[in-house]
């Protein structure tokens, strides 16, 4: 998560900062995209924290593949500007944060996995076998308070 913030900062970043010196043209409007690959990569975060499973793969997946388009438009740009390496640097972070959600994402912790209690006991669906249960212990199914 930490890696899609910072790539998020990065390419909102270098849309601010000159990617053509000549014309004194920022980043994004020689890339219009970069803005909107940012704001994706913040929307990522929540969903990252919210989806569980095959959906935070999925996620993975389109993150990945903003990553790998935000560092085709920092590496493809004309000119050696920090715009363009601050573009390429944020498309690896991205790229990188995505290639882990699709590797481990379903090991991550869920938003609400915290208040669930895996150790506490499920009670029998079956009443007879209760019953079975509390003689085999020793009990007397039949006194109750």
């Amino acid at each position: 998560m930490l890696s899609l913030l910072l790539g998020s900062a990065a390419l909102w970043g270098s849309s601010r900062l000159v990617w053509d010196a000549a014309a004194d043209r920022v980043g994004d409007e020689v890339a219009p995209a970069l803005v909107p690959l940012a704001l994706l990569c913040l929307a990522a975060i929540a969903a990252v924290a919210a989806l569980g499973g095959w959906a935070r793969r999925a996620l993975g997946v389109v993150v990945a593949a903003a990553g790998g388009a935000a560092l085709f438009l920092g590496a493809t740009g004309p000119g050696a500007l920090p715009g363009h390496a601050l573009a390429a640097v944020g498309g690896v972070l991205v790229l990188g944060a995505g290639l882990l959600l699709v590797a481990r994402g379903s090991s991550l912790p869920r938003l609400g996995g915290g208040y669930q209690t895996p150790g506490a006991a499920r009670r029998s669906a079956d009443p007879e076998r209760e019953l079975w249960n509390a003689l085999e212990r020793g009990d007397d199914p039949t006194e109750r308070d």
